[in-house]
């Protein structure tokens, strides 16, 4: 199915007012329904080598595997859609590309990527991410922040060394404990949840969460949620005007109408709740 036409996407990466260069990469195919967003770094300009292999090889991996896809079908191992195995495929094989460059090319020595990774299908969407860029959900005017942060200052979060409030002022608060492409081998979280007409979901990298509250994105989306383009400018601007001291990247998603494949339990099952 193409969901050209059922989901609405904006999406706009910028340098921001520090750095002099971005290393930031955005993908989005809105004809499958897949989204990527990936904030690289590295030594020199190899952080932006290691987030634009994120985004292609992500891409023309899934491309490809959806092709072989039966919709509405799930792994019974696992549990998880085929269309989630796919993207976690494709994570792994972004993963063994970046490091593979960086062990050959010394330019590129210790580059790595944080990565999220959303794909829409049969009204709902998987989410992967490595690292600290995130996904947001708008719904009914609640901004939910659907990704946890592989971050140092988070880990404190959930021990109980800091409060959410302290951990956004904390000095080693840009510190990951996760990223693509490091290391052989990579760790991500991958979830599955249910896409709902009129949901607004937003992936940024931290150069944007980094300068707005949370209730300061929110009050943007909710303000533009009709013209996706504007709501991205006026986000990076806005992330730009409190000092924009990394590169800021947004992509936006917004449901506009239902995308159920024509068969499947997960179909039945929503149906059956509306």
């Amino acid at each position: 199915m193409n969901l050209r036409d059922r989901i609405s996407v904006a999406g706009l990466t910028d340098t921001g007012q520090v750095r002099d260069h971005n290393e930031d990469c955005i993908g989005q195919r809105e004809d499958i329904g897949l989204l990527v967003l990936a904030d690289g770094m590295g030594g020199l300009k190899a952080g932006e080598v290691a987030s634009a292999l994120a985004v292609e090889v992500i891409t023309s991996e899934v491309e490809a595997a959806l092709k072989g896809i039966a919709p509405g079908r799930h792994d019974e191992s696992s549990g998880y859609a085929l269309e989630s195995l796919a993207v976690g495929r494709a994570i792994l094989k972004a993963n063994e590309s970046i490091y593979g460059a960086a062990q050959t090319q010394p330019q590129c020595a210790g580059m790595g990527t944080t990565l999220v990774v959303v794909l829409f299908y049969d009204n709902r969407l998987t989410v992967a991410h490595v690292g600290d860029s995130r996904l947001y959900r708008l719904r009914e005017n609640d901004l939910e922040q659907i990704t946890l942060d592989h971050s140092l200052v988070q880990e404190l979060v959930d021990r109980g060394f800091y409060t959410a409030e302290e951990a956004r002022h904390a000095t080693n608060k840009n510190i990951v404990t996760r990223a693509l492409g490091i290391g052989p081998e990579v760790n991500f979280d991958m979830q599955e949840e249910v896409a709902l007409i009129g949901d607004v979901f937003l992936l940024c990298s931290d150069g944007l969460n980094d300068m707005l509250e949370d209730r300061e994105i929110r009050d943007i989306v909710i303000e533009c949620s009709g013209d996706l383009k504007t709501a991205a400018a006026r986000l990076v601007a806005a992330a730009n005007e409190r000092g924009g001291r990394d590169n800021i990247s947004v992509i936006l998603a917004r449901v506009d109408r239902s995308f159920p494949v024509k068969t499947g339990w997960f179909r039945r099952l929503v149906n059956w709740f509306d």
